[in-house]
């Protein structure tokens, strides 16, 4: 009888038929076979490799959570955060800034360090913009003796640290993730500096034995779709046009938390489009000037009526002199080790012009100052969480700490085009120069 022979097994070339053993239906056999398997194996190992090497990951603007005894800690380092903090009488503050390589940080470090007062600055110099303008900014801080802590606000670990090191009598918070439209494009980043950071800093500060008084920056963003004008602190601000405001509102509402619950004193500062020397390179002053040199197109936009789009555009100076005026009206916070003895200040203030100027007023002043005819196409504003207009009611600011903007816009974007000519001449970074 002939055997009954399984198409499956039978062999793609004649020869005769040869039952064979059970066996795994993975099992290779042949030795060239195995050969075959492991370059297999070797190859896509280093395809892998090939994709790690060329393809990297793309870069976070959150800076990754660094560990004690990794970038800090020991001896050596908390010497150079003592040495920071070293005021000139002991009627002088001692001020952790948060986000000190930034536009408002790095400026507000240096004068509370001119003044006397004891700074010791962190930043977590995440990749939302250059870099390399951020480590610019460290090196005026450290020529001005300020040491800048590279962590980020979300490690508690390190923030109990500092606190344990320092005794602060105040903080200037003044880190965050910035910018409306590239929420769009990084929801979670907002969320973990505008929010969870800025949760992490309050837990240290109630934890903190003294409390430090808190100054922190809020955002003009908070006033959303509201129409009546000039913005006042009494206004509503429960309709954000973005999620930039809607963290910053938060912020608020966090900030009055802790403020009743642990007893910090607190006072958030909305600020109205700051601009100036050493200025963020997304704001549009900043673009701007950066495209007409170079004679690109630059994009203006106008309202849904056909309107010009206007800014309370705040010289920097005059920021910087409403931080430090917040800060030495701010009471002590009224806690201790995290339960609260008493009721404690609670603020929140206007830092604007009062001058509201078309975005249109602002690149006419550009061509003046730069000589150059800027290239203009006018579009319709998207739906990317910006609003027609900002206008601030300065005058309870005024009332308080004697708030009062000086600067007018073309004075201050003359001072700004001067920094930007010196720091970017030749097309790169000028090291060692500086407008102070």
């Amino acid at each position: 009888m002939a055997q009954q022979v399984n198409n499956e097994t039978t062999p793609s070339t004649p020869g005769k038929l040869k039952p064979d053993k059970p066996h795994h239906r993975f099992r290779i056999h042949p030795p060239h076979s195995r050969y075959t398997f492991i370059c297999i194996l070797l190859s896509a190992f280093l395809v892998f490799l090939l994709f790690s090497t060329f393809n990297p990951p793309p870069p976070s603007t959150t800076a990754p959570r660094r560990v004690l005894g990794d970038s800090w800690g020991g001896s050596h380092w908390e010497r150079l955060v003592s040495k920071s903090t070293r005021r000139n009488s002991a009627s002088n503050k001692i001020v952790l800034v948060t986000g000190s390589a930034g536009f408002v940080g790095s400026h507000v470090a240096l004068a509370l360090k001119r003044r006397g007062d004891g700074v010791l600055g962190i930043d977590n110099f995440n990749r939302y913009y250059d870099v390399n303008l951020k480590h610019a900014r460290q090196k005026l801080l450290e020529r001005a003796g300020i040491f800048v802590v590279e962590g980020d606000i979300n490690d508690g670990t390190l923030l109990k640290k500092l606190f344990d090191v320092v005794p602060f009598t105040h903080v200037m918070h003044l880190a965050a993730q910035a910018g409306v439209r590239y929420a769009m494009q990084n929801p979670n980043s907002y969320v973990h500096s505008n929010l969870a950071g800025f949760t992490v800093l309050l837990e240290a500060c109630k934890s903190a034995n003294p409390q430090p008084a808190i100054v922190w920056a809020s955002s003009s963003s908070v006033y959303g779709l509201n129409s009546k004008v000039p913005f006042s602190e009494k206004d509503r601000t429960d309709q954000p046009a973005s999620l930039y405001a809607a963290t910053k509102k938060a912020g608020e509402g966090i900030a009055h938390t802790y403020n009743h619950i642990y007893g910090l004193s607190i006072t958030a500062l909305r600020f109205f489009t700051v601009y100036g020397p050493w200025g963020r390179p997304d704001m549009a002053y900043f673009f701007f000037t950066k495209d007409i040199l170079k004679g690109k197109q630059i994009t203006v936009f106008e309202s849904p009526d056909g309107g010009s789009v206007a800014r309370d555009f705040t010289y920097i100076d005059d920021v910087v002199k409403g931080c430090l005026g917040a800060l030495d009206t701010a009471k002590k916070s009224t806690g201790s080790g995290g339960k609260k003895k008493g009721s404690a200040q609670f603020r929140v203030f206007n830092l604007g012009n009062t001058s509201p100027v078309p975005v249109s007023k602002l690149v006419a002043i550009l061509e003046k100052l730069l000589k150059v005819n800027a290239k203009k196409r006018v579009l319709p504003m998207p739906r990317n969480g910006d609003v027609k207009f900002t206008h601030a009611n300065i005058s309870l600011a005024q009332r308080e700490f004697g708030y009062k903007p000086t600067i007018d816009l073309e004075t201050g974007l003359r001072k700004f085009v001067k920094w930007y000519l010196e720091f970017y001449s030749s097309g790169s970074i000028k090291k060692g120069s500086s407008s102070w």
